[in-house]
Protein backbone atom coordinates (compact mmCIF):
# COMPACT_ATOMS: atom_id res chain seq x y z
CA UNK A 1 0.00 0.00 0.00
CA UNK A 2 2.79 2.39 0.92
CA UNK A 3 4.61 1.71 -2.35
CA UNK A 4 1.47 2.45 -4.35
CA UNK A 5 1.05 5.81 -2.62
CA UNK A 6 4.69 6.74 -3.13
CA UNK A 7 4.50 5.76 -6.80
CA UNK A 8 1.46 8.04 -7.30
CA UNK A 9 3.04 11.17 -5.80
CA UNK A 10 5.12 12.12 -8.88
CA UNK A 11 2.03 11.84 -11.09
CA UNK A 12 0.05 14.13 -8.80
CA UNK A 13 2.93 16.61 -8.78
CA UNK A 14 3.08 16.69 -12.57
CA UNK A 15 -0.66 17.25 -12.83
CA UNK A 16 -0.46 20.14 -10.39
CA UNK A 17 2.32 21.77 -12.38
CA UNK A 18 0.62 21.27 -15.76
CA UNK A 19 -2.78 22.67 -14.77
CA UNK A 20 -1.95 26.41 -14.40
CA UNK A 21 -0.26 26.53 -17.80
CA UNK A 22 -3.30 25.27 -19.64
CA UNK A 23 -5.54 27.80 -17.87
CA UNK A 24 -3.24 30.65 -18.89
CA UNK A 25 -3.19 29.43 -22.50
CA UNK A 26 -6.95 29.83 -22.75
CA UNK A 27 -6.53 33.59 -22.41
CA UNK A 28 -4.41 34.09 -25.53
CA UNK A 29 -5.76 36.31 -28.26
CA UNK A 30 -6.45 33.90 -31.16
CA UNK A 31 -8.28 30.58 -31.34
CA UNK A 32 -7.98 27.74 -33.83
CA UNK A 33 -11.57 26.97 -34.77
CA UNK A 34 -13.43 24.56 -36.99
CA UNK A 35 -15.33 21.29 -36.97
CA UNK A 36 -12.59 19.46 -35.08
CA UNK A 37 -12.04 22.23 -32.53
CA UNK A 38 -15.52 23.59 -31.93
CA UNK A 39 -16.10 26.99 -30.39
CA UNK A 40 -14.21 28.86 -29.06
CA UNK A 41 -11.61 26.27 -30.07
CA UNK A 42 -7.94 25.94 -29.22
CA UNK A 43 -7.11 29.38 -27.80
CA UNK A 44 -3.39 29.06 -27.17
CA UNK A 45 -2.09 31.42 -29.86
CA UNK A 46 -0.82 34.90 -29.02
CA UNK A 47 -0.34 35.96 -32.65
CA UNK A 48 -2.48 35.48 -35.73
CA UNK A 49 0.48 34.07 -37.69
CA UNK A 50 1.01 31.33 -35.07
CA UNK A 51 -2.63 30.35 -35.39
CA UNK A 52 -2.68 30.36 -39.21
CA UNK A 53 0.50 28.26 -39.29
CA UNK A 54 -1.23 25.63 -37.17
CA UNK A 55 -4.39 25.82 -39.30
CA UNK A 56 -2.43 25.40 -42.54
CA UNK A 57 -3.43 22.28 -44.44
CA UNK A 58 -6.49 21.60 -42.29
CA UNK A 59 -10.16 22.59 -42.35
CA UNK A 60 -9.56 24.88 -39.37
CA UNK A 61 -9.46 28.68 -39.34
CA UNK A 62 -8.43 31.36 -36.83
CA UNK A 63 -10.66 33.70 -34.91
CA UNK A 64 -10.29 36.10 -32.04
CA UNK A 65 -10.74 34.62 -28.57
CA UNK A 66 -14.22 35.64 -27.33
CA UNK A 67 -12.87 36.11 -23.81
CA UNK A 68 -10.44 38.67 -25.22
CA UNK A 69 -12.92 40.30 -27.59
CA UNK A 70 -15.66 40.86 -25.02
CA UNK A 71 -13.62 41.86 -21.97
CA UNK A 72 -15.29 45.23 -21.87
CA UNK A 73 -14.56 48.73 -23.05
CA UNK A 74 -10.94 49.64 -23.59
CA UNK A 75 -9.56 52.58 -21.67
CA UNK A 76 -9.76 55.82 -23.61
CA UNK A 77 -12.67 54.60 -25.72
CA UNK A 78 -15.71 56.18 -24.17
CA UNK A 79 -18.89 57.28 -25.90
CA UNK A 80 -20.07 60.81 -25.55
CA UNK A 81 -23.63 61.75 -26.40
Amino acid sequence: MRQVLLAGLPVIGLLAIASPGSAAAANDRYCLQGREWGYPGNCEFSTYSQCTASASGTDAYCGINPQYAYKGPRSGHTRTY
